[in-house]
Parts: structure tokens; C-alpha cells; sequence
């Protein structure tokens, strides 16, 4: 097995641009070693833990992390890791670096402790990436390695046993669409009716998979997306809280602040004033395989309206 000294010994400086692949550090991530706030991800990551105990918060829940632990985390979430400090390396990239290769990263589990074999194998691969990464990067042979390195990593992850995987059920599928829809239009319209259109189902055909995969409503599914978003930009931005209510589709601050307040427990100000304490453990409810949006608190599911 190769020695995670070694990966922290090879890493380069962070790099830039749409299709760069790099590793870097954990704390590399963010220039406040405390980690007082969440950072807002722009680029996809892996994170792999090489030394340490602790815990990495992704969009507010609490995943506990020591060596061999790997996360996957997606552009647009929300990460936070406070003390105690974790060593870890990142492979980042940005989501289009992998297009016209047969990978899909959803593919990946969220999270994984790796042991044995699979240890080995991943940590050998991250430790290739990471030399070529400082060798090749600038060159288009080098470059194109890299993004078949790193289609190699993904498809061994996408092979491993997950928690998270279960057999697949029809409600399943209907609710990764609704998934993937909602993603799409979250910041237009919180209408179940919309999605269901769109979708050329019923609104009772998306309740009743929403209830089937996480037993919550598929009104409770759309509007849990559109508030985490908030709570990323609340907690990880510095823009008006009024100007976040409008990105989401409120024209009036009050009605975005009666809707937070509905789905978290507290007020945009008072999530806001608290995003440098740490996330309470456990935040939300296991997440389904179709990873829809956690939620800040847990709520009484209800039928669509």
C-alpha cells in the first residue's frame, strides 16, 4: 500500500480552469485554517482521508471521516471540516472535464470506508493521479491522461458496495427523475404540477414515489431542495439575504423569510449568524439513493398541495 505521506509530498499548487484536473490538500480548500465557515464548491471532488480523526460537514451533515475514509462531493454543495484537523487529499475537477467519457459520477457512493484491497487500489491510482498531475498537466497528451485516470478512479469507486445502494424499485426511478428535474428548475417554480407536466406523470404518481424512497411528499422534496440552497448561500456567501429570496424565486423578502423559517426551524438572519458554529449531529434523515436535498430539520410528511 502506498504510504499517505507520499500523497501529501507530491501535491502541486492549486490550479484553475473549466477543464482542469488537480489534487490538492484539504486545507488547501479554504485560506481559513479554522474552517469557520462552510466554502461553496464550484468544482467536483474526491476526498480522500489519509490521517487524522474528525469530521467533514457536506451541505450541514455530519460525515465522520480517519484514514481511508473517502467522500465524493459535488460542485455546489456546501463543505466544512473543523478541528480537529484531518489530512486528506482532494481530486477535484470540473463537472464538464469528464464529458464524452463513459463515467457517470453519481455513480460513486457519497461516502466509503475503504479497506483492504480497495484501499490499496485507490490509493495507489490517487497517488499516479497526483505525480501526473505535477508532470503532465500542461501538455494535451498529459491532460488527456488525466481525464482517463480519472475515469479509471470513478469506475472503481462506482464498483465498490455501498450503503446507500439498494435494489432498484419503479418509485425509484420516478423519483431520480424528479430528482434531476427539480435540479434543472428549483429557482423557477416550487409547483409539484409544474414538475409532474413536465415529466408526463401526476402529481400523485410523484407523491407516491417521493413517499416510497424517503417518506416525504414530493412537495416536501422540491421545497427541502430550494431550502438548502438558501442555507448554502447563507451560510457560505456574504450576498443580502433579500438578493438570495429573489435567486429563488421570491419577489418579497418576506415571503422568503416565512417559507425558511417553515422548512428550517429558524429565521435566514439567525441561520446566517450561526453558520460558524458547527452542525448539530444528526441533521437530517438518511439520504436515499437518489440523493435528493437533506433537510435542516425533519418535518411530518404531508400530501402535495
Amino acid at each position: 500500500m502506498v504510504p499517505s505521506g507520499h500523497l501529501d509530498r507530491v501535491l502541486p499548487n492549486a490550479a484553475s480552469g473549466p477543464h482542469v484536473i488537480d489534487t490538492i490538500t484539504l486545507c488547501d480548500l479554504t485560506p481559513d485554517a479554522a474552517w469557520r465557515r462552510p466554502v461553496l464548491l464550484d468544482r467536483e471532488l474526491i476526498v480522500l482521508s489519509t490521517g487524522g480523526h474528525g469530521v467533514a460537514e457536506v451541505d450541514f451533515r455530519a460525515q465522520p471521516c480517519r484514514p481511508g475514509t473517502l467522500l465524493r462531493v459535488r460542485a455546489g454543495q456546501v463543505l466544512r471540516c473543523p478541528p480537529p484537523r484531518l489530512d486528506a487529499t482532494v481530486v477535484r475537477w470540473h463537472p464538464d472535464a469528464l464529458r464524452g467519457l463513459d463515467v457517470d459520477v453519481h455513480d460513486v457512493p457519497t461516502r466509503v470506508q475503504l479497506a483492504g484491497e480497495d484501499e490499496d487500489a485507490v490509493i495507489n491510482e490517487v497517488s499516479q493521479l497526483t505525480v501526473d498531475v505535477g508532470r503532465h498537466q500542461d501538455v494535451p497528451a498529459g491532460r488527456s491522461l488525466l481525464r482517463h485516470q480519472l475515469t479509471v478512479l470513478l469506475l472503481r469507486l462506482s464498483m465498490l458496495p455501498s450503503e446507500s445502494r439498494r435494489a432498484g424499485r419503479p418509485e425509484e426511478e420516478t423519483f431520480r427523475r424528479l430528482c434531476r428535474e427539480v435540479e434543472r428548475g428549483y429557482q423557477r417554480t416550487r409547483r409539484v404540477e409544474d414538475y409532474a407536466e413536465r415529466l408526463g406523470c401526476s402529481v400523485r404518481t410523484l407523491t407516491r414515489a417521493c413517499l416510497a424512497v424517503t417518506g416525504r411528499s414530493a412537495k416536501q422534496v422540491v421545497d427541502e431542495r430550494v431550502a438548502l440552497q438558501a442555507g448554502r448561500l447563507l451560510a457560505a456567501t456574504d450576498e443580502p439575504i433579500a438578493r438570495i429570496g429573489r435567486q429563488l424565486g421570491f419577489t418579497e423578502p418576506t415571503n422568503f423569510g416565512r417559507f425558511f423559517t417553515r422548512e428550517v426551524g429558524v429565521s435566514p438572519g439567525a441561520f446566517r449568524a450561526a453558520r460558524e458554529q458547527p452542525a448539530p449531529s444528526p441533521v437530517v434523515r438518511p439520504r436515499p439513493p437518489a440523493e435528493p436535498a437533506p433537510i435542516l430539520r425533519s418535518r411530518p410528511a404531508v400530501e402535495a398541495r
